[in-house]
């Protein structure tokens, strides 16, 4: 298996959190997200790993450095889906790519993806499944027929994460290109197909509140796999504690939260529904609530 997770893009919506740290690289439950996608990666026999960067590209270089055998492709600028995919060619073998987005967090079967692509004739398979927020794609049978838009076609959701022949890696142009518009030409032409993946486990990390939910769903359901994987810490109650994390006298932790290696919390602090990030310090007497502290701004 090679694949490639793309994590080069400014992450707007999450704004202004990734002015700090590009989005692949949020904790969850403390750790990276881009950790416990490259862990899901190997565990599956993946002998060939790209990761692009652009925004903030030294801090992604930084976090590989514990998986030498990654291979990082620097953009200079921004190149979009399909123009990250067409520079990654020369680095690839003549075989099916498993791309993936990098601020998903799922649970989804690559290893049977894979496997259903190469049984079929289809140049790309995309993993589909039924969720209403993001129900965009249009299907017929085992055809995906279009995107958006009137059209015939039951709508279903893209999961972020598509299997491409080498031959559509091809047809990209170079430069700045978004994959969706050949996609849209592979339709018209029959040569898009799909998979159900209906019940894995998929989160979206797009907007600050779906970080939070994220966080929500995982720390009340300690049993989930992602959460018994989460970083070595202390659980108390709906709380993920950090092993390094600093606490002051006179502390309350309400509802569910995380508090990240060398975060430092002050006295009398109030903290509810809250993800606090590695190394961030939490001031004397501050009241939190339902949000992320980063640490680009005094709280109080």
């Amino acid at each position: 298996m090679q694949a490639m997770i793309l994590a080069a893009g400014f992450g707007t919506r999450l704004r202004p959190h990734t002015l700090l740290r590009p989005k692949p690289l949020f904790p969850v439950l403390n750790r990276p997200l881009l950790h416990i996608l490259l862990e899901r990666l190997l565990e599956c026999g993946c002998t060939r790993l790209l990761v692009n960067a652009h925004h903030l590209t030294g801090q992604i270089k930084t976090s590989l450095i514990p998986y030498p055998g990654v291979i990082l492709q620097e953009e200079q600028r921004i190149l979009g889906t399909g123009g990250a995919l067409r520079q990654a060619l020369d680095r690839l073998a003549p075989e099916p790519l498993v791309v993936m987005n990098g601020d998903i967090l799922h649970d989804l079967d690559l290893e049977g993806l894979l496997r259903h692509h190469r049984e079929s004739s289809d140049l790309v398979t995309l993993a589909l499944h039924d969720h209403p927020r993001f129900n965009r794609v249009r299907v017929k049978g085992d055809r995906v027929v279009g995107f958006g838009g009137q059209g015939p076609g039951r709508r279903l959701a893209f999961t972020g994460i598509h299997v491409l022949e080498p031959s559509v890696l091809e047809r990209i142009p170079q430069g700045f290109f978004h994959i969706i518009d050949l996609y849209q030409e592979l339709a018209r032409e029959g040569r898009l197909g799909h998979i159900r993946v209906d019940g894995c486990f998929w989160r979206d990390m797009g907007t600050p509140e779906d970080y939070l939910e994220l966080h929500r769903d995982l720390l009340l359901n300690s049993e989930h796999p992602f959460a018994r994987q989460a970083d070595p810490g202390i659980r108390m109650g709906n709380w993920l504690v950090a092993d390094r994390a600093r606490i002051g006298r006179k502390v309350c932790l309400r509802g569910w939260g995380c508090l990240g290696p060398e975060s430092r919390i002050g006295d009398d602090v109030v903290l509810e529904n809250v993800v606090v990030w590695d190394g961030v310090e939490v001031p004397a007497g501050s009241r939190l609530r339902d949000t992320i502290a980063d640490g680009s701004r005094k709280t109080g």
